[in-house]
């Protein structure tokens, strides 16, 4: 189902509301929207929510829909931070205009990449998915940092988590990019990888840094 932005922003206002603050309905006057918006009408017209004297109810389908809008929303934001490291109104922004890319099926991309986040960068819970639990279920962890795999182990580099432009610099320059096969040789007193037919000594602080998919 593809929505207005319009209409996915009040969904999660109505998630918020309902779910995670137990109010049982979302105002439109706090919502700051009219009873004639046509988002609201939109809603409405789907069935998604009910809309009685100036307030907001889930209908049984739209609360798996705010379900839905909120949990793209944190792993937008998360994506901002933990990726991109792009933070504070920046990042809410782009989470913003990121989030309603996301459609079925790239969320749990997302979500996988991330190794199934359970709270957004504000603390707050995640809904988990299908991919979640699937991967609880299965032991698999998705990505873990470089510090976790074994001497001889290797796998696929997912990305770099640094809020250090040059510390991330470094590790570019020395090949250790998205998509690169990486192999883990030795785990003391440093950490030697190979990446291609170079290898390379880094501490345990640059490892962590290091996003691997086994």
């Amino acid at each position: 189902m593809k929505l207005t932005e319009k209409s996915e922003e009040i969904l999660e206002s109505m998630w918020i509301a309902i779910e995670e603050e137990g109010k049982g309905f979302a105002e439109l006057e706090l919502l700051k929207v009219a009873v004639d918006d046509p988002a609201v009408r939109e809603l409405t017209s789907l069935a998604l929510v009910e809309l009685k004297e100036g307030r907001l109810y889930f209908r049984p389908e739209g609360k798996e829909e705010g379900r839905t809008t909120i949990r793209r929303h944190r792993l937008a934001e998360r994506l901002m931070m933990d990726v991109l490291n792009i933070r504070g109104e920046n990042a809410e922004d782009k989470a913003c205009q990121f989030e309603h890319l996301l459609n079925e099926g790239v969320d749990t991309k997302i979500c996988t990449m991330l190794n199934h986040p359970t709270t957004c960068p504000h603390g707050k819970m995640i809904p988990a998915g299908d991919c979640c639990e699937a991967a609880r279920n299965s032991g698999d962890l998705g990505v873990v940092p470089l510090t976790e795999l074994k001497s001889g182990e290797e796998g696929e580099i997912a990305y770099l988590q640094s809020g250090d432009d040059k510390k991330m610099q470094k590790l570019m320059a020395l090949g250790v990019l998205p998509g690169n096969r990486i192999t883990l040789l030795q785990t003391f007193p440093s950490y030697i990888f190979r990446v291609g037919f170079s290898e390379f000594a880094i501490d345990t602080a640059m490892a962590r840094e290091i996003i691997v998919r086994k």
